[in-house]
């Protein structure tokens, strides 16, 4: 029996809309994110890579209601979350989790470590007593190789390194499924970039958590990601099992994208692709293919007609005319 996925979504866009004139009426829209599908199964992780503004990370933020979709669904274990209550929605975040890209932001500098992993426990009431949740406070900080006296501590006393470690244990606080890994990594040294990277897909392999993993890093999402979604300008433009799409891009936007990949070897010597010009505006995107005024084989044709994310073979989906 063909395993049901975990977490579904079905033709997410989110729009932002631009207030202007004399009685600020919205006049136009970011369209951050448009027309995003996928599913994800228990243990799987989905790699989210593609240029600063293309809406990875409104899209990651959207899965979880941290910002409402414009339209589309979101389902997570086959309900459909995406317009359920506040009380719903709360109870459904112990299983749905977010790490975030700057640990420093996103930790309280007025309260101790052990505050900060304690407050989840205390909002979804998991412990009965006091006791109970200082004893899950230190399982925790051992499970991401801290040590019991960081407990005390605040967190401008701690390394980024340290600080995403913190950030990953709030996380695991309440026992998610699902995390939304917000470049996790971008904002840490190589070494320390490794040391976090192995302890999410260890905790992945022990607890059997899902992610959804957003990254500029390509070499980094080859390395954690079952399966690899490219996204330009708000859509997925390639998405596929993570071997297939290294070993055989097929959209000109990703093929570019991977031949800017650093090669440790400095013999052989990989074709570069250039991309000329600027990304267009979320506001005003071209007509036709998005990629259109960047893309080096693009026809008349792609400037008319705008391509559906097609399926190609072994689970293979690309949106291009020219595939």
């Amino acid at each position: 029996m063909e395993q049901q996925p975990l977490l579904k979504v079905d033709n997410l866009v989110k729009h932002f809309p631009i207030y202007g004139g004399l009685f600020s009426k919205q006049v136009a829209s970011v369209k951050a994110v448009q027309n995003i599908s996928f599913e994800l199964k228990k243990g799987e992780t989905l790699g989210l890579v593609g240029e600063s503004g293309c809406g990875k990370s409104t899209l990651g933020r959207c899965l979880i209601r941290l910002i409402e979709p414009s339209s589309g669904k979101v389902y997570f274990k086959g309900e459909d979350i995406t317009h359920v209550d506040n009380n719903r929605m709360r109870d459904l975040r112990k299983s749905m989790q977010i790490i975030f890209q700057d640990p420093y932001a996103s930790l309280n500098p007025r309260m101790t470590i052990g505050a900060i992993l304690e407050e989840p426990l205390i909002i979804h009431n998991l412990y009965n007593t006091d006791t109970e949740r200082k004893a899950r406070v230190r399982e925790l900080i051992d499970l991401v190789g801290l040590r019991p006296e960081h407990l005390t501590r605040y967190p401008h006393e701690f390394s980024g390194g340290q600080r995403q470690r913190v950030g990953i244990a709030r996380a695991l606080a309440v026992n998610p499924e699902v995390i939304i890994c917000d470049e996790p990594v971008s904002a840490l040294d190589v070494s320390i970039q490794a040391q976090v990277i192995n302890l999410l897909m260890e905790l992945q392999q022990k607890l059997g958590l899902t992610y959804v993993f957003i990254a500029h890093d390509l070499k980094v999402v080859e390395h954690v990601s079952t399966k690899v979604a490219v996204m330009y300008l708000g859509q997925i433009v390639e998405l596929a099992d993570s071997e297939e799409l290294y070993k055989n891009p097929k959209h000109p936007y990703t093929k570019a994208l991977l031949s800017a990949i650093p090669i440790p070897d400095p013999k052989p010597r990989a074709e570069r692709i250039i991309l000329t010009g600027d990304v267009p505006s979320p506001i005003a995107p071209p007509e036709g293919c998005y990629f259109n005024p960047r893309c080096p084989i693009a026809s008349d044709e792609c400037r008319k007609q705008k391509p559906q994310l097609k399926d190609y073979g072994q689970n293979h989906f690309v949106s291009c005319l020219k595939v």
